[in-house]
């Protein structure tokens, strides 16, 4: 597991955290049962305070995210389908406002839109083409 703390980011330290378990965790990186570091081990290997660890963890604990586990520490959950299918059309919600911000601020007609979203349907996450 592999955690990068962005000094100058508007996230406070445990929400970067966070985030960046979430994304290991909904991606498949992060596969259930998988036992993460301890909060005292994360804190020094991230250079951050374990009280900051506490809160990243409670919190996705919180969430559904990880559970401790007496005796072996704090381990990965299994998704919920219908709850990664949230999450995932969450981002696709933001992502697509804030291409809908972007297309109006240059004045671009729906269909343009439509379009380019369509062109861009049609390659993958590889950017080859997938027809």
């Amino acid at each position: 597991m592999k955690i990068v703390i962005t000094p100058q980011s508007e996230l406070p330290i445990y929400a970067q955290i966070e985030a960046q378990i979430k994304e290991q965790i909904l991606n498949g990186e992060l596969k259930e049962g998988c036992v993460l570091p301890s909060i005292r081990k994360l804190a020094k290997e991230t250079g951050v305070s374990v009280i900051t660890t506490t809160r990243a963890y409670s919190d996705l604990e919180k969430e559904g995210y990880i559970a401790s586990v007496q005796g072996k520490g704090t381990v990965v959950l299994p998704q919920d389908n219908a709850l990664l299918k949230e999450q995932y059309l969450k981002r696709i919600e933001e992502g697509l406002s804030q291409a809908v911000f972007a297309a109006q601020t240059i004045h671009m007609s729906q269909e343009e839109v439509i379009t380019l979203l369509d062109s861009l349907w049609q390659i993958d996450g590889s950017g080859k083409d997938k027809s």
